[in-house]
C-alpha cells in the first residue's frame, strides 16, 4: 500500500529538522553549483582532458581517507557544533577561490589546493551530518528523516546544475563560486537557530570513542559489512558521475554549459524521485532489497554507455539517477538502522569512507579509460562491474542467511542489540 503524502514527510513536523532541511537546501544547491562550475573550469584550462577532470575529483575525495577520524569526533564531540566549523570554513575557500576568479589568476593547483582543502573539511562534515539527524527526530523517524535528506540533496541537484548553467552563460564562474560561498551561510542560520533542548542526544559513552572499536563493530557484523562492501565496489567503479557526465555532455554531444546542466538536472530528478519512492520506509530495509537495487543500478548505468541516440541518454538518465539514490538510501539505512547509537558516527564513517573514499582512485581510472576509448566506456564498465557486486552480494547473503548445517546467524533482537 502507498503510504500518505503526510507520512513520507512527518519528519518536516519536527522544528529542528526543518531548520536543518530549509538550509541544507540552500547550500546543497550553492555546491552543485559549484561542481558545475570548477568542472567546466578545469575543462577549460586542460583543452577538455578527462584525465585532469579526473584528478581534481580524486584530490576532491582522497582525504576522506580521514572520515574515520571524523566519526570518531562526531561520537565525542557535539556534532551541531563541528557542523557549524566546517560550513564556515568551507565558505571561506569557497569566497577565496572565486576572488581567484575574478581576478584571471586562477591556475588548475589552484583548483587542485582548494579540492583538497574541502575534502578535508568533508572529512568531518559529512559523519556528524548524517549522525546529527538521528538527534533530530525520534528514532521511529529515522527512516524517513534520511529519506528527507536525500530529498533535499536531489532537490538541490536539481536546481544547482540549472542555476549554475544559465549564470555561467551570463556572468561566469566566478559569479557561481561566489553564490556557493554564500549559500554555506544558510546552514550555519539553520544550525544556530536550533532549540538545544530539542536535540535527542545519545549519552555519552563512559570511554574514549576510538577508531579501531567501530572497525571491530562494523567487521563483526556480517549484516553491516556485506553492505558496506557492496557500498565500495559500487563507489569505485560506479558513483563516478561528476566525472562522466561533463564528459559525455562535452565529448559525445558536444554541448554547452547550459545543456551540461540539463543533463545534470535530468539525472538529478530521478535521484529525486528515488529519495521520494525512499521515503516512505520506515523500518531497516532486506539485505534483498539492497542488492537488489544495486544490481539494477548497474543495469541502468551500462545501458546508459550503450544509449543510441541523445534521447534515450536522457531517459536512461534519469532511471540511472533514480536506482542510485535508491540504492544508497537501501544501504544507508541498513546500516545505520542496524548499528548502535554508541557506535553510530564511527559506522557511517567508514559508510562514507568506502562510498566516497573510493572514488578517488574510481575516478582515476574511469578517467582514463574514457580518456582512450570515450565517454560512454566509463559508464559500461562501471555499470558492468556494479552488476557483478550485486551478484556476488546477493549469494554471499544467501550464503550468510542459510549457512549449511547451521540456523540463520542474527534474529530480529540481535540486529540491534549491542555487541
Amino acid at each position: 500500500m502507498i503510504a500518505p503524502l503526510s507520512y513520507r514527510f512527518r519528519a518536516l513536523r519536527t522544528r529542528n529538522f526543518r531548520l536543518f532541511a530549509a538550509g541544507q537546501i540552500v547550500s546543497v544547491a550553492g555546491t552543485w553549483m559549484m561542481v558545475v562550475a570548477q568542472d567546466w573550469l578545469v575543462l577549460g584550462l586542460t583543452d577538455d582532458s578527462a584525465v585532469a577532470l579526473g584528478t581534481v575529483t580524486a584530490l576532491q575525495f582522497t582525504p576522506m581517507l580521514f572520515t574515520l577520524y571524523g566519526g570518531r569526533l562526531a561520537d565525542s564531540r557535539d556534532k551541531r557544533t563541528l557542523l557549524t566549523v566546517a560550513n564556515l570554513v568551507s565558505a571561506a575557500l569557497a569566497l577565496l577561490l572565486s576572488l581567484m576568479v575574478f581576478a584571471d589568476a586562477v591556475a588548475l593547483w589552484h583548483i587542485h589546493l582548494f579540492a583538497l582543502a574541502l575534502g578535508l573539511v568533508n572529512a568531518v562534515e559529512v559523519p556528524a551530518r548524517l549522525a546529527f539527524i538521528s538527534e533530530l527526530v525520534a528514532p521511529s523517524v529515522v527512516p524517513n528523516a534520511s529519506a528527507m535528506s536525500a530529498a533535499y540533496f536531489n532537490v538541490a541537484r536539481v536546481l544547482g546544475p540549472a542555476l549554475a548553467g544559465l549564470l555561467l552563460t551570463a556572468f561566469g564562474t566566478g559569479w557561481v563560486m561566489l553564490v556557493n560561498a554564500v549559500s554555506y551561510l544558510a546552514t550555519v542560520a539553520g544550525l544556530r537557530l536550533m532549540r538545544p533542548a530539542e536535540l535527542l542526544r545519545a549519552p555519552r559513552a563512559a570511554r574514549r570513542a576510538r577508531v579501531v572499536d567501530g572497525l571491530r563493530y562494523t567487521l563483526g557484523r556480517p549484516d553491516l559489512a556485506v553492505p558496506m562492501a557492496l557500498v565500495a565496489v559500487i563507489g569505485l567503479a560506479g558513483l563516478n558521475f561528476q566525472l562522466t557526465l561533463p564528459l559525455l555532455a562535452k565529448t559525445v554531444f558536444h554541448t554547452g554549459a547550459s545543456s551540461f546542466g540539463l543533463l545534470t538536472t535530468v539525472f538529478a530528478a530521478g535521484s529525486l524521485l528515488g529519495a521520494f519512492a525512499a521515503g516512505g520506509r520506515s523500518g531497516r530495509p532486506s539485505a534483498r532489497l539492497v542488492t537488489g537495487a544495486a544490481i539494477g543500478f548497474g543495469l541502468l548505468e551500462a545501458a546508459v554507455g550503450w544509449a543510441p541516440t541523445a534521447a534515450a541518454t536522457v531517459a536512461l538518465l534519469f532511471l540511472t539517477g533514480f536506482a542510485t539514490i535508491y540504492f544508497a538510501q537501501a544501504a544507508n539505512h541498513r546500516v545505520q538502522l542496524g548499528s548502535d547509537p554508541g557506535y553510530r558516527g564511527r559506522v557511517l564513517a567508514l559508510y562514507t569512507l568506502v562510498m566516497q573514499g573510493s572514488t578517488p582512485l574510481g575516478a582515476l581510472c574511469v578517467g582514463w579509460l574514457s580518456e582512450h576509448w570515450g565517454a560512454r566506456v566509463g559508464f559500461v564498465v562501471g555499470g558492468v562491474v556494479s552488476l557483478a557486486a550485486g551478484l556476488v552480494a546477493l549469494a554471499v547473503d544467501r550464503e550468510v542467511r542459510h549457512p549449511a548445517g547451521r540456523a540463520p546467524e542474527h534474529t530480529p533482537t540481535r540486529e540491534n542489540a549491542r555487541p
